[in-house]
Order: C-alpha cells, then sequence, then structure tokens
C-alpha cells in the first residue's frame, strides 16, 4: 500500500521542538509498517491550529495521493479537524483516509460513510464544549461583576479576548465576501459612490453589517469593501 503521511502541530513551538511531530510519526510508522507501506511516498508537517480550514500542507498531501495513487494516513482524527465541513471537503476530495487510531475504519466507500458519521459526533462535541465554556464565564462575570481578562483560566478552548476579536473578524470577513457580487452587481448597474452603494443595499432591503434593518451609510460600505 503506497501512503502519504501527514501530521499537525498547534503552534511553532510544538513544529520546532518535535513536541507532538515524533509521537504522530511513531503511530504512523508503526500503523503502517503492518502493511509494508513504510515509508511514505511523501510527508508533509502543518503547523496550524485546528479550527483553521486554509491548510496548504494538506492540499499538497491530497495532491501527492491523487499523484500517487497513494492513502493519506493521518496519526488521529482530532489532528485533523472537528468541523465537520472540512471533514466533508476531505471526503469529497477523491482520497482515502486512514487514522492510525481508528484503523477499524477502512478505505473506500465504507470509510467514508464512517468518517461522515464520526465527523459529525466530533463537530457536535466540539459545540458543546464551547457552550460550557461560554456559560462558565458568562457565570463568573455574573458573579464576579466583571471579567479578567488576564486571567490565563479563562482563556481555554479558544475563548477569550483574541479569541473573540477573531471571531467577530472572521464573521465580517465571511458577511463581506457574501455581499461582494451583490455590490459588483450594483456597480454594474451604474452606482459609482459609496453613497450610492449604500442606497442600493437598503432598496434592496439588505440588513446592516450590524444585522439592524436601517439604512446602509457610505462608511459602512466602506469597511465591507476594505474587508473584501
Amino acid at each position: 500500500m503506497k501512503v502519504v503521511a501527514y501530521y499537525r502541530v498547534s503552534t511553532g513551538k510544538q513544529g520546532r521542538s518535535g513536541l507532538g511531530l515524533d509521537a504522530q510519526r511513531s503511530a504512523v510508522q508503526s500503523f503502517v509498517e503492518a502493511s509494508g507501506g513504510w515509508p511514505p511516498v511523501a510527508e508533509f508537517t502543518e503547523t496550524e491550529s485546528g479550527r483553521k480550514v486554509d491548510r496548504k500542507q494538506l492540499a499538497a498531501a491530497l495532491a501527492a495521493c491523487r499523484v500517487h495513487r497513494a492513502v493519506l494516513v493521518i496519526a488521529k482524527l482530532d489532528r485533523l479537524s472537528r468541523n465537520q465541513s472540512f471533514l466533508m471537503a476531505l471526503i469529497d476530495s477523491g482520497v482515502d483516509v486512514l487514522f492510525c487510531d481508528l484503523p477499524q475504519i477502512p478505505a473506500g466507500a465504507v470509510g467514508r460513510f464512517m468518517l461522515q458519521q464520526m465527523s459529525a459526533v466530533a463537530e457536535l462535541e466540539a459545540g458543546l464544549i464551547s457552550e460550557r465554556t461560554k456559560a462558565a464565564l458568562a457565570a463568573k462575570i455574573a458573579r464576579d461583576g466583571q471579567w479578567d481578562r488576564k486571567a490565563k483560566h479563562h482563556l481555554v478552548a479558544g475563548v477569550g479576548q483574541k479569541a473573540a476579536t477573531e471571531a467577530v473578524r472572521a464573521k465580517a470577513a465571511q458577511r463581506a465576501s457574501d455581499l461582494a457580487p451583490i455590490i459588483a452587481e450594483i456597480r454594474r448597474a451604474g452606482a459609482g459612490s459609496l453613497r450610492e452603494i449604500a442606497k442600493a443595499l437598503t432598496k434592496r432591503g439588505i440588513p446592516q453589517p450590524s444585522g439592524g434593518t436601517g439604512a446602509w451609510s457610505a462608511v459602512q460600505v466602506s469597511r465591507t469593501i476594505a474587508r473584501l
């Protein structure tokens, strides 16, 4: 069996020190040696958060699998993602994936079906963890009257000031991306200024970036375009 190995660490420090990476490589080696597929035809290492879905090394690994007609081997399911839509895109890539911690999942159609079910459960688990963390944070604010942003024990499960800010920015960027074709259409219709675009968006009944139903302003249009 030809295989391509994919490893992921969450921080640059882990990538440089090998912390976690050596364990993943060892797990993949033990798993693949049983089928005589070691060494891999290629190995790829990603240094990225599990929440990010834009992974260049994973894309390169999938390309290598298609070129070599190889199977993608990953040490653990959680080294890939808990995002179901991301996993679904991987399933649709046409590449068979094997996880060392889930040897009972075969390659092929049956394996892809099982992975779909497991990814749905993983995404549910991630959502429940997030909800519990937010509830605990809300309870602390209610109890103490304020949130000490410097307290490290609050910055768990991706929740904290920085994570919250990044989430808001990501949502705004997605909103701008969704509006891009509409703004382009308005411009083609003759709207040349920010004020004219704002008027057209308001006329179409499109909610403001904040979700309000009032009139768009030129400033809001400018910020939306800037995010593009």
